[in-house]
């Protein structure tokens, strides 16, 4: 038996032929690929306007600005989740307050957001963390009822959709990420921000781009913030991918359920309840605080795993020492970051693999 990955990305020849196109017949920087792939992505999100940058952080940086909240205002995040998310808050000069997740899906909650809300709270950004999209209806429920913004984090979430619609289009901007092992890439970093207003677009555009209004004439302080074109070429291949590649995630989620539906020492990931999840990740959890053996007892069976995440946002060194956050402060978080862990998901992984990983967690349960 080879190895098991836990994640490998598609780059198939395909991508290959329109990266060698894009190098010998566009621009490097702000090519035509660019441009198609943001109209591109646009159109298969459901919203007007789509602007690339060069990783999901500065996504959401962008985002943020978008909004035109006051920089005294405040930005609610999950405690559990990637760090990016909190860090974007702080890169545009906003605040997080971090709040608990709902521990049978590792998402937002939106009734422990309510209760963190006030009036210095400016935006809220639910994250669709591990591909399940988060309870979009309540959270539209606070943005009217607090006058806030809601920026969905879809990073993790290409695809995935709540109630018939792709997250990403139902809030007032989405943010997603490219990073190589995300649902679909560019072969390397990069971001998109989606949205519906003509005139921000214009804006985040500019601001991206050092600021430009023309070439030597800058309207804002920008960033080098620019997808280049050949990742653009690839993104363009993947995106028409997208969809065969996320069926093919649901079905090995399927598979892992049927495999370990009676391993009553670990809780399954959420199942769709008018979603439709792209498992960017399988994660499991552990019941009995077995997670780091269960972890060790795979990788030396060749089955490589991870921990997504293995410690929460607030008790992340800087954090405890800038925002003053404690343990104890958010359980939910912390269970979840002492006991999850993610299992190989990625198109091409083969059934007999996904049915040897299962086989392996219930041997170390004596199934």
């Amino acid at each position: 038996m080879g190895k098991i990955h836990l994640a490998m990305p598609v780059i198939d020849n395909e991508m290959i032929e329109s990266a060698i196109n894009a190098l010998q017949n566009e621009k490097l920087v702000m090519g035509e690929s660019v441009f198609k792939f943001e109209e591109e992505f646009a159109r298969y999100i459901g919203t007007k306007e789509a602007v690339s940058t060069n990783s999901g952080t500065m996504a959401l940086f962008l985002s943020i600005l978008g909004t035109n909240i006051e920089k005294n205002k405040k930005i609610i995040t999950p405690a559990f989740t990637f760090i990016a998310t909190s860090n974007a808050v702080i890169h545009a000069n906003r605040t997080p307050i971090l709040s608990d997740i709902r521990l049978e899906d590792y998402l937002l909650d939106p009734s422990l957001t309510e209760k963190r809300m006030s009036g210095d709270v400016g935006a809220v950004i639910p994250v669709h963390l591990y591909g399940h999209p988060a309870d979009m209806d309540r959270f539209m429920e606070i943005k009217e009822k607090y006058g806030v913004k809601i920026i969905e984090d879809s990073a993790q979430a290409h695809g995935a959709e709540y109630k018939g619609k792709k997250v990403g289009s139902i809030g007032d901007f989405g943010a997603f990420s490219f990073y190589s092992i995300k649902n679909m890439t560019v072969g390397g970093d990069g971001g998109m921000v989606t949205f519906n207003n003509e005139e921000t677009a214009e804006k985040l555009r500019s601001i991206r781009d050092c600021g430009r209004k023309t070439k030597y004439e800058h309207v804002y302080i920008g960033y080098t913030a620019r997808l280049n074109t050949v990742n653009a070429a690839i993104g363009r291949v993947q995106l028409r991918k997208i969809d065969s590649w996320n069926e093919r995630r649901r079905e090995i989620a399927e598979l892992y359920r049927k495999e370990l539906k009676d391993v009553e020492e670990i809780v399954l990931p959420p199942k769709d309840n008018n979603t439709k999840s792209v498992y960017h990740l399988f994660v499991i959890r552990t019941k009995n605080g077995e997670r780091d053996r269960l972890k060790e007892y795979l990788k030396k069976n060749d089955i490589e795993t991870g921990i997504h995440y293995p410690i929460a946002n607030h008790l992340q060194p800087v954090y405890r020492e800038l925002l003053g956050y404690k343990e104890g402060d958010f359980p939910n978080s912390e269970i979840a970051a002492k006991n999850v862990l993610s299992l190989p998901m990625y198109p091409l992984l083969k059934d007999d693999d996904v049915k040897i990983v299962s086989e392996k967690i219930r041997e170390y349960y004596g199934r």
